[in-house]
């Protein structure tokens, strides 16, 4: 279920639409003031990776390593292995 953004062209009011499906219908009216000229705008999102204990990095790692096929780089990244 994405959640869109938009931008009101007309009072500048910042806006969040939840559609639950690609078919479903919605309004795309501004709640501030009604008007219909809206503009999808970009999302910032937050998201943080973190280490799990004491000693350990804080988010993720690269090692790299010279390998017979030339350089080799390995992803290290916090979380449970599988």
């Amino acid at each position: 279920m994405p959640i869109y953004e938009f931008k009101c062209l007309k009072c500048e009011n910042y806006q969040e639409i939840l559609l639950k499906s690609s078919d479903e219908k919605v309004e795309l009216k501004c709640s501030q003031c009604g008007s219909e000229d809206l503009e999808r705008v970009l999302s910032t999102t937050r998201h943080v990776m973190g280490g799990g204990g004491q000693g350990q990095a804080a988010g993720a790692s690269v090692t790299n390593r010279t390998c017979a096929g030339g350089s080799c780089t390995t992803w290290n990244l916090p979380g449970p292995a599988n």
